[in-house]
């Protein structure tokens, strides 16, 4: 008997012995379930550590000096006309495949469609027009930890009796800080009674901040590297935002010191998935959902399980494996052939946005985005050679002790936002996000969106962050 007949076996059981249940039984079994699991939780709660290590590390090139030098810069993004003729050339030479019939986005980026934004970048793109674009908000640079690290940092426009609060926004991969930059006005000029002061960093080896020089930087050392960075601005409590490695990032964060993080807001929410308490949730949640805490719309997010949380999975991450193994080895094309890297990365900005735009001739890249904002997150990357570097950041990440490490076995304090977009790769009920998270003040089941939420849909993003950010302050301060 086969992995599923025997799941499928055991659903039907408890179909059957449920079903033969009156409804007081039931509720006296979801009471008692509910019972036992805050007893389990309670426990977890009190044998868990509360915080991870800070810890200290060193990245840059050879010995570490005496003294580092924290003066910060300002940074200004420049181009020249030897970098667009370069690119040029280069685009010129490309040698495309033709795709197979009725393909479509099945088999990856589909040439017919990749053809014609070629087309667009070369002859209608301008990216001394875009460079401005990035250059309207003040950019920065300072060394932390021996490399040179890149941040955006835009003051709010503050109306009489409203509260700054600093916000840090972490981006993910293929992202980068340009990502955050349709919900940066969202933020920083509100009708709230919060506006913000945004920094959004780079992620060592990703665009403008300098690529670790010595092996090992993971999301622990770069949450590191962000405390070092908001303390080094002067700010002592602040809220963090993140989706993909950013949300990985500010978890660690809120872990390593959560006296400094007033709020954890995320657009990609991290929970355990492994436990026995979770396998039985998912055999009986799609029949009885109120027994496991699920709602009508996890149900509808969750199943068919198998093909929503195991093959379409393995259909997604092939890059994953990839860059967890031998990055160097699939950079080097990446890194060579500016068409190559457009379609590496924007195949990821039309299928996690919508797995549905796989079957379509243009993979809906234009349904949600414009191919000028997709070319300056590809420019970003062509022009500072970093995508090797941030392919790297899997392979230091992924590693055999990856679910044993610290911060994966350690909760969550902070008080938490999650927003969960029906388009996200996976899907995680609220039910299992209090597994990891202790203090959830908002959930948000969002009606439309995808992994790159704040590109995507920028004002659902900012209401959520606000409406997170309101429950927060009238809480802690009454």
């Amino acid at each position: 008997m086969g992995f599923e007949d025997s799941i499928m076996q055991t659903i039907e059981y408890v179909k059957e012995t449920l079903g033969n249940l009156d409804r007081s039984k039931l509720q006296l079994l979801a009471l008692s379930s509910a019972g036992v699991g805050a007893v389990l939780c309670y426990l977890a709660w009190r044998q868990s550590p509360k915080t991870i290590p800070v810890g200290d590390g060193w990245w840059g090139a050879g010995e570490k000096p005496i003294t580092e030098d924290e003066t910060i810069h300002r940074f200004v993004v420049t181009t020249s006309v030897e970098e667009i003729e370069d690119l040029q050339r280069r685009i010129d030479q490309t040698r495309f495949t033709d795709p197979l019939e009725d393909s479509r986005f099945n088999y990856g980026f589909n040439s017919n469609y990749l053809r014609q934004v070629v087309s667009y970048w070369r002859h209608q793109f301008d990216w001394e027009k875009q460079v401005k674009v990035i250059n309207q908000y003040p950019h920065f640079k300072t060394k932390i930890e021996g490399i040179e690290v890149h941040y955006v940092h835009v003051r709010p426009v503050q109306k009489a009796g409203q509260t700054v609060l600093p916000l840090m926004m972490v981006h993910g991969w293929p992202g980068s800080f340009y990502e955050f930059y349709r919900i940066i006005p969202l933020l920083t000029k509100t009708d709230s009674d919060v506006v913000f002061e945004v920094i959004c960093p780079s992620i060592p080896g990703y665009g403008y901040s300098e690529a670790p020089h010595k092996k090992g930087f993971n999301t622990l050392e770069a949450a590191r590297i962000f405390h070092k960075l908001m303390e080094r601005l002067g700010f002592t409590e602040f809220y963090v935002q993140g989706g993909d490695w950013g949300a990985f990032i500010t978890n660690n964060m809120a872990q390593m010191k959560p006296e400094c993080i007033r709020g954890l807001h995320l657009n990609m929410v991290i929970a355990r998935t492994d436990s026995l308490g979770q396998l039985l949730s998912l055999v009986i949640g799609r029949y009885l959902p109120f027994l496991v805490g699920f709602t009508k719309e996890d149900v509808r997010r969750l199943y068919p399980y198998m093909e929503k949380n195991i093959f379409d999975i393995l259909r997604e991450t092939g890059y994953l494996h990839i860059q967890a193994t031998k990055p160097d080895t699939a950079g080097c094309g990446l890194n060579d052939s500016p068409v190559g890297l457009a379609a590496y990365i924007l195949e990821k900005f039309s299928s996690w946005t919508d797995l549905g735009n796989r079957d379509l001739e243009d993979g809906g890249l234009e349904r949600k985005f414009s191919l000028d904002d997709l070319l300056t997150n590809v420019m970003i990357y062509w022009t500072t050679c970093s995508i090797i570097p941030s392919m790297r950041f899997y392979k230091e990440n992924l590693k055999k002790d990856f679910k044993t490490r610290v911060d994966r076995v350690t909760s969550v304090y902070v008080p938490t936002g999650l927003a969960s977009f029906p388009d996200e790769l996976l899907h995680c009920p609220r039910a299992w996000a209090g597994s990891r998270f202790t203090d959830v003040r908002s959930f948000t089941y969002m009606p439309r969106g995808g992994h790159f939420a704040a590109l995507e849909e920028p004002q659902l993003m900012a209401q959520d962050i606000i409406q997170f950010v309101e429950k927060v302050e009238s809480k802690d301060h009454k």
